[in-house]
């Protein structure tokens, strides 16, 4: 795992996203990190990312996570990010790599289910657990054969394990905000001079009140006295 590549990508005199120092020690520490990123860019996705080996390991998630183990969502690896990404939040300038509004969504730790993580992503099959504010209990990332699959392909899906956890609600939606600001994407890209209008078609849509009619009583018909 290397973090060139995702260096590569970026202009980090342009993009306020962290270049990263050089690779963590290669060792399971007591508690690994986890974060999910809300991140408007061309289309809207969420980045899932697992601290390990000294890097975060990255998937793009079109749809974002969900608590319905009958929900399998498509999970597309993307380049290892450093560690300090998982405090990122803010907009990445128009024009450059990943251009928008990144939120984070959901941060935390997670524990592998698995003795051997290496060999477990080699094989295209870990099994692990969340502690984060939003998401808990077990889950799994599973390797694919569909677009980018294969032994060395980029295709995966999040499912969530039937656990205490596990739910029909669309927690994409009921819980939209930052954890560490409490901002809707609209207002990170409002505060941090990014394109309000584009990321605003991330947020769910505010219902409008609704206006209770007072029902109108008909006369009676009665001449009064």
């Amino acid at each position: 795992m290397s973090l060139d590549h995702y260096r590569q990508k970026r202009d980090f005199q342009l993009s306020p996203e962290p270049r990263g120092g050089e690779r963590g020690a290669a060792v399971l520490k007591p508690k690994l990190q986890f974060v999910i990123q809300k991140h408007r860019a061309t289309q809207l996705h969420y980045d899932f990312r697992l601290e390990f080996n000294g890097v975060l390991l990255s998937w793009a998630v079109p749809k974002g996570p969900s608590l319905d183990p009958s929900v399998k969502r498509l999970a597309m690896q993307v380049e290892d990010h450093p560690l300090e990404y998982a405090g990122f939040e803010g907009v990445i300038p128009e024009g450059e790599y990943g251009g928008g509004t990144v939120m984070v969504w959901d941060r935390g730790y997670w524990a592998p289910e698995v003795r051997d993580v290496a060999r477990a992503l080699e094989k295209g099959d870990l099994k692990f657990i969340l502690h984060g504010k939003k998401l808990r209990g077990s889950w799994v990332l599973v390797r694919t054969r569909g677009y980018g699959g294969g032994r060395e392909g980029r295709s995966w899906l999040l499912i969530k394990h039937r656990d205490q956890y596990a739910s029909t609600a669309d927690i994409v939606t009921e819980k939209p905000r930052s954890v560490i600001s409490r901002r809707l994407l609209a207002q990170i890209a409002r505060d941090e001079g990014g394109n309000v209008a584009k990321a605003a078609t991330g947020d769910p849509e505010t219902p409008r009140p609704s206006v209770a009619k007072v029902p109108t009583r008909k006369p009676s018909g009665r001449a009064k006295s």
